[in-house]
């Protein structure tokens, strides 16, 4: 016979601890650079994959407890604040890319 297993109810501890090592370590690498400028492409990038590592951990049930961590909080400002100096230093060099929450954001 088949035993139908349904899916848990809340994610596999393994996906919880993989969504806070990521945002660790992307949190101690800019803690390493804390006295240095973002150039505007590491700047673009980190805010990429902070935002679609938070979307989708949160698609796969990860907890609100998780996802929004004091590391995420940490990295959402340190990124809040680079982004906010490079429009005024780069001049529009992010091309829309902005921690901004968005649902409507092209994938890619």
């Amino acid at each position: 016979d088949f035993l139908f297993c349904p899916p848990p109810l809340y994610p596999r501890p393994s996906f919880q601890q993989w969504y806070s090592n990521s945002m660790k370590v992307i949190c101690v690498w800019l803690a390493d650079r804390l006295d240095l400028q973002l150039h505007i492409y590491q700047l673009k990038t980190l805010i990429k994959i902070v935002k679609k590592t938070y979307r989708d951990f949160r698609l796969q049930g990860v907890l609100e407890g998780t996802l929004n961590s004091k590391t995420y909080d940490t990295l959402h400002r340190r990124l809040t604040v680079e982004e906010a100096t490079a429009s005024v230093s780069e001049g529009g060099g992010l091309q829309g890319i902005t921690m901004k929450d968005s649902d409507e954001e092209e994938e890619g």
